[in-house]
């Protein structure tokens, strides 16, 4: 199979083109809103940009408010480091930037809940006021993941796994459940695919890749070394790369074929694991139902037999008679 070129399979924010610094953001949409758009490339901006970065995705509304020398102030940095920073995020000016975010700000959904507490659970938060901000958290995780998604960029990638070969997904940690998420539900409709957690065997796997194939890296960070170096290794034997990340501008994306990413927002209790791993798995459950989707009637039919195969482990249950 022929892969895509890659300057359609770039992606910023969910699969976009990518938004090179200084373009500017009225030629171009930043799918899931811009605070999505900035918590996505905060890490690769400088250390004084990413100050500015956290005011404003932290309080849009009175980042808006502010003047360029009141933000400048806050931020601890000059008015030069905000200008630059309205054009890291595709901004032609800090004008622009406070239109925007004032239009962010009243879009802004608010917890239905009084309880919740911000994205931050502090000290002596009552177990009431966690649990309700959790949920309201990992509910905006999941939302915002499927509002930047690109459909183009998705149903790219569900074509070539569907014509692939075989499948390899690589992840670690939390992305490695995610990982063999995504193997196991591939397999269950009868598409070959593994996930290896060992990255030795990982490296060994994506070496007999071939043209055709299809290989996926798992990175909330985008900054995992093992992943990275395996999907490399996959590249390298012509395998179809895709990389799942939150930050779109981070090293996993390097020459891939496809990038998708979540717009999971983690806080102090919670980093790289928790909202980011439902972002993760709502990504991978729309690939999976897309991929289940081109054939359904062998989809349901696989799916029938591999839960019939299982029944009788399940206590009360009876194997179906043929």
């Amino acid at each position: 199979m022929a892969k895509s070129p890659k300057i359609s399979a770039r992606n910023e924010r969910g699969g976009s083109a990518r938004n090179e610094p200084g373009g500017s953001a009225s030629q171009s949409h930043e799918p899931g809103g811009l605070i999505v758009h900035i918590s996505g490339l905060l890490p690769s901006l400088s250390p004084a940009e990413q100050r500015v970065a956290r005011l404003v995705v932290a309080d849009p509304a009175d980042a808006a408010r502010r003047t360029i020398t009141d933000l400048a102030t806050a931020a601890e940095t000059s008015e030069a480091t905000v200008i630059r920073f309205c054009r890291s995020v595709g901004m032609d000016g800090y004008p622009q930037l406070r239109i925007r975010l004032a239009a962010e700000a009243a879009r802004r959904i608010e917890p239905p809940d009084a309880r919740v507490v911000g994205g931050d659970i502090p000290p002596g938060a009552d177990l009431a006021q966690i649990i309700a901000t959790i949920a309201f958290n990992d509910a905006r995780a999941v939302e915002e993941t499927a509002e930047q998604l690109d459909p183009a960029i998705c149903e790219q990638v569900v074509e070539a796994i569907c014509h692939a070969g075989r499948v390899d997904i690589y992840g670690a940690g939390a992305s490695g459940f995610v990982a063999s998420d995504f193997q196991q539900k591939l397999h269950r409709i009868g598409r070959t695919a593994f996930y290896f957690p060992d990255v030795h065997t990982a490296l060994t796997s994506a070496a007999l890749l071939g043209r055709g194939d299809v290989a996926v890296g798992i990175s909330h960070t985008g900054t995992t070394s093992d992943v990275i170096e395996v999907l490399e290794q996959a590249r390298a034997q012509g395998a179809v790369t895709v990389a799942l990340t939150n930050y779109p501008r981070s090293p996993i994306t390097e020459g891939v074929d496809f990038v998708l990413t979540t717009a999971a927002r983690e806080t102090t209790y919670r980093s790289g694991a928790m909202a980011s791993r439902l972002a993760q798995l709502t990504v991978v459950d729309c690939l999976f139902v897309g991929v289940a989707a081109r054939n359904r009637a062998r989809a349901r039919k696989a799916l029938e037999v591999t839960a019939d195969a299982v029944r009788s482990h399940r206590v009360g249950s009876t194997r179906r008679k043929a």
